[in-house]
């Protein structure tokens, strides 16, 4: 059973062999940072038809934004002997636990430090950071808050960090000085 395909290879010199639509988008001459050339982007990326997440809690106004699946809380100071049913234990009195993420230490395979629970419903994760956030769990006291909230107005974009420290700077100066002694 020999399946056979015939292939036109009777190609003039000027036939287009590009695809309808191809043929019809615009050429944009792009160069540059960011492909920035005026209002003209069009290339979708930079364009404020972004898909946006809608609460259907009402009851979650603030800061707090929701994950795709649920109400995600970020748990920080957590003992390394933690377990994941010491987490559902604590947390799980406060409403139906989704999702409950230990990050473990490769080399060590204790828990890092932080956990990720995940709820239904913006009131259970909101009841849970107010009566958990300073809470001892294992002889260690907790932190707790929503892992994605919303960007404050004089937010900077994550330029906060980089002061004259950060870059290396001894504190902005560059006196000359080096541990050596001088020679005269």
């Amino acid at each position: 059973m020999s399946d056979r395909y015939e292939i036109d290879l009777n190609v003039k010199p000027g036939d287009d062999l590009q695809d309808e639509e191809m043929a019809e988008a615009p050429q944009v001459k792009r160069k540059g940072r960011g492909f920035q050339s005026g209002d003209q982007r069009g290339d979708g990326v930079h364009s404020s038809a972004f898909d946006k997440l809608t609460s259907s809690d009402d009851s979650a106004s603030g800061r707090a934004l929701k994950s795709i699946e649920g109400w995600i809380v970020l748990i920080t100071g957590v003992h390394e002997e933690a377990t994941e049913e010491d987490i559902l234990d604590k947390f799980g009195e406060y409403g139906e636990v989704k999702n409950v993420h230990l990050n473990l230490d490769r080399r060590t395979g204790y828990v890092k430090g932080y956990v990720l629970v995940e709820y239904e419903k913006f009131s259970e994760a909101e009841e849970a950071i107010a009566a958990m956030n300073g809470a001892k769990l294992l002889d260690q006291t907790l932190t707790c808050d929503f892992a994605f909230v919303k960007p404050t107005n004089n937010d900077d974009r994550g330029r906060r960090g980089l002061t004259s420290r950060s870059r290396g700077g001894h504190g902005g100066r560059r006196s000359g000085r080096s541990s050596s002694p001088t020679r005269r």
